[in-house]
């Protein structure tokens, strides 16, 4: 990991050096820095990867045996980089769906990233487009949360992006090594799709939202998420689930709102 570390701090050097040029006279102190925030964020996100390890392996054991091919499977992996997607994907595959079918479904799966990159938007303004075009591509509901977290526990942590990429690369990397394993697996033991390994993604996500729901309105979101998507979870492609995020976040910001103004005419006071 230390040479990973090393080698993606080389890769983005130059546009590094050309938003903030002051950094020349310290470049040393400044990789290092580097350095240290893209292995905190691989060290923060390890329970995610854990718990994501089923997830991938299932993907794999399923691809193969709908009828998608190793290279298939693995590109798929590479280059969409989507778990809940590559699951629709390879299912709606596997019954013989058009392809627009295909391409529409997965495009409204991952209508959710469009709320994560609004979150990220006041921290990525001033990032050079090169670093922001990768961050889209290996932003994960992983690297999301994991991210978030760090930026309650440090809101004004320097460099941040490079704490990102150590989340989403090692997501990246991680994923790539299950969708592997599940290939092998899948063709190797029968009904490795019916374990129900994909539990264990629920519950590192509660273990790790839980612990950050410090007031009303947060938990009021975190509540209405979860009765909105038990009411919606039957709903086709997963719609659901992006009504349930949008239902939770106008919730949370509607009673942050609300809080603000009652604090604000009580001179501050809660």
């Amino acid at each position: 990991m230390q040479i990973l570390a090393n080698l993606i701090v080389n890769t983005f050097q130059m546009d590094h050096q050309s938003s903030n040029s002051s950094i020349n006279s310290n470049l040393n102190t400044v990789i290092m820095s580097n350095r240290d925030l893209f292995l905190k964020g691989a060290r923060d996100i390890i329970p995610l990867l854990i718990a994501a390890a089923p997830f991938g392996i299932v993907y794999g054991a399923l691809a193969i045996a709908n009828g998608l091919s190793v290279f298939a499977t693995m590109g798929m992996s590479l280059f969409v980089f989507a778990g809940s997607s590559q699951f629709v994907a390879v299912t709606l595959l596997g019954v013989g769906a058009a392809i627009p079918i295909i391409v529409l479904t997965v495009f409204v799966v991952n209508l959710r990233h469009m709320l994560y990159a609004v979150s990220m938007m006041p921290y990525v303004t001033k990032l050079p487009q090169k670093i922001r075009v990768l961050m889209s591509f290996w932003l994960t509901d992983e690297s999301f949360a994991t991210l978030s977290k760090g930026l309650i526990d440090d809101p004004k942590m320097p460099n941040f992006h490079w704490y990102y990429f150590g989340c989403a690369f090692a997501m990246y990397f991680n994923w790539q090594c299950c969708t592997a394993l599940g290939i092998y697996l899948g063709q190797e033991i029968p009904d490795v799709t019916k374990w129900g390994l994909d539990i264990a993604m629920v519950v590192a996500f509660v273990g790790i939202v839980v612990p950050i729901l410090k007031n009303k309105a947060q938990w009021a979101c975190a509540v209405t998420a979860f009765f909105t998507a038990l009411m919606t979870h039957t709903w086709p492609y997963q719609s659901g689930l992006l009504i349930s995020s949008l239902v939770a976040i106008a919730v949370g910001v509607y009673l942050s709102e609300a809080s603000d103004g009652a604090k604000n005419e009580t001179g501050g006071k809660p």
